[in-house]
C-alpha cells in the first residue's frame, strides 16, 4: 500500500478510464480526531481511501491510498445504490478557452432542457456532470456530523489502511501545529 497526498489520489481517480457514472462514495467524520474519512469506489477502478482535514478555511490537507483493486460484492454492499439521495463529483479544470465554451454551451442546453421538463434532482445532477465532463460522479452516503454505519463497516474491512492513514494524518496535523480542525 502506497500512501500519498490526498490530491494525488484524486488525480489518480480522475485519470481512470472508466465510466464516470459508476463511482460511489461514503464519507463522514473520522472515528478519532479532526477531519473526515472518504471511500471512493468503482467496479473497474477499485477502492480509494482518503483522510483529510481543513487546516484553515482555504486549505485542506490529507493522505490517501488505493485499498482494493476491485470492487467485489462484499465491499459494494457498504456503498450507496444509484437511488441514494446524496451525490458527489470529482472535477478537473478546463484545459483551455475552447473547452470552456463547449462545456458552457452543453451546460446551457442541459439546464434549459430540465427547466422545460419535470425531472428528478438526481437526473439533473447526472446530466450536468456529463455536460461538464466530470471524470467521476455518483451516489454518496455522507454525514457531516457523524459517521455513517457503512463508513464504520469499511473501516473494519480495511483496518490496517485506516490505522496507517490515521497515523500519517496525525503527523500532518502535528506538523501543521493544528490541534483542531477548522469548522
Amino acid at each position: 500500500m502506497r500512501i500519498r497526498e490526498w490530491q494525488d489520489v484524486l488525480e489518480d481517480v480522475t485519470e481512470r478510464d472508466v465510466d464516470p457514472e459508476g463511482w460511489r462514495a461514503v464519507a463522514g467524520d473520522r472515528a478519532g480526531g479532526v477531519g473526515e474519512d472518504m471511500y471512493l469506489a468503482h467496479p473497474r477502478a477499485g477502492v480509494f481511501f482518503l483522510k483529510t482535514y481543513a487546516k484553515n478555511p482555504f486549505q485542506v490537507r490529507g493522505v490517501g491510498t488505493r485499498v482494493a483493486r476491485n470492487l467485489d460484492d462484499e465491499i459494494g454492499s457498504f456503498l450507496p445504490r444509484e437511488d441514494a439521495g446524496g451525490r458527489f463529483a470529482v472535477q478537473s479544470p478546463p484545459e483551455d478557452e475552447a473547452q470552456v465554451e463547449t462545456v458552457s454551451k452543453r451546460l446551457e442546453t442541459v439546464l434549459q432542457t430540465h427547466a422545460d421538463a419535470p425531472t428528478r434532482p438526481q437526473d439533473l445532477f447526472d446530466d450536468v456532470m456529463e455536460a461538464i465532463e466530470s471524470p467521476a460522479f455518483g451516489p454518496m452516503e455522507y454525514d457531516q456530523y457523524d459517521r455513517p454505519d457503512e463508513l464504520e463497516d469499511l473501516a473494519d474491512r480495511f483496518e490496517e489502511a485506516d490505522e496507517l492513514l490515521g497515523a500519517e494524518l496525525e503527523d500532518l496535523i502535528e506538523t501543521d501545529e493544528v490541534d483542531r480542525g477548522f469548522m
